[in-house]
């Protein structure tokens, strides 16, 4: 099951905006992989870190908002796909640009971790 964890500046979420990145992020995985594998259910983390807790470059980012890092975990080997990472980065860059504004596009950082099958697991059950 892919598993998107956004880690954003909590001054930049509220109602629209969250609801804004589940909906973008989850059209992702359909619009990189086809209709078949929207039907997986992503699941979308939004993890809110107070301004003053982002550092870039071993200094506090005063005053900025910093772009946020969009993590997603999904099987090892939908990444092997033609062109998969790059489909998913753009896609993923292109969702967080749609609800945050072009500003925020080249300082996105996107982090594809591909899980290999039987290292992940729901409810005490390897999947």
């Amino acid at each position: 099951m892919p598993h998107f964890t956004v880690q954003i500046c909590e001054e930049a979420l509220d109602t629209e905006v969250e609801r804004g990145l589940i909906k973008a992020l989850t059209g992702t995985i359909g619009a990189v992989f086809g209709a078949r594998a929207q039907a997986l259910v992503p699941v979308v983390e939004l993890v809110g870190i107070p301004g003053r807790r982002w550092g870039v470059g071993g200094e506090p980012t005063a005053g900025g908002t910093p772009a946020p890092v969009v993590t997603l975990g999904l099987r090892e080997r939908a990444l092997s796909l033609p062109d998969a990472p790059a489909q998913l980065i753009g896609a993923i860059t292109d969702a967080v640009a749609g609800v945050l504004g072009t500003s925020v596009r080249a300082r996105t950082t996107v982090v594809l971790a591909g899980v290999p099958a039987g290292r992940s697991g729901v409810g005490g059950e390897v999947v």
